[in-house]
C-alpha cells in the first residue's frame, strides 16, 4: 500500500477525509459504504470523468486513478480502492478488514 502526504484541505473544515471519486464507480461506491459502515464524517468531491483531466488528483496522490482520499487527520493521500479500505479498516476500524 503506498500513501503521501496530503497537502491541507481549505475545502474540508468538518470533515477529515475527503473522498475524490466518479459518479456511479462501483470501485468508489465500495469506499464510501465503509466509510459509511466505520461511521466517518467525509467530503465527496466528484472528479473529471475523463482520465487526462484528472490533474488535481495527481496533485495529491501522484496518480489518476479513483477513488482516491486524503485524511487530514493522519497525513495519508492514496488511491485504488482495495488500499483504501485496508487503510480505512486499519486505521479507523477493527483492522480486520475483509474482502467485501
Amino acid at each position: 500500500m503506498s500513501a503521501t502526504s496530503a497537502p491541507p484541505n481549505p475545502e474540508s473544515q468538518d470533515e477529515a477525509i475527503t473522498l475524490y471519486r466518479l459518479q456511479a464507480c462501483p470501485y468508489c461506491e465500495r469506499v464510501v459504504r465503509v466509510l459509511d459502515d466505520l461511521g466517518l464524517d467525509y467530503h465527496s468531491r466528484f472528479v473529471e470523468p475523463m482520465h487526462s483531466e484528472r490533474d488535481v488528483v495527481k496533485r495529491l496522490v501522484g496518480a489518476r486513478t479513483v477513488p482516491a482520499i486524503v485524511d487530514e487527520n493522519t497525513g495519508v493521500a492514496m488511491a485504488e480502492s482495495a488500499n483504501v479500505v485496508r487503510y480505512l479498516e486499519s486505521t479507523y476500524g477493527d483492522g480486520e478488514g475483509g474482502e467485501n
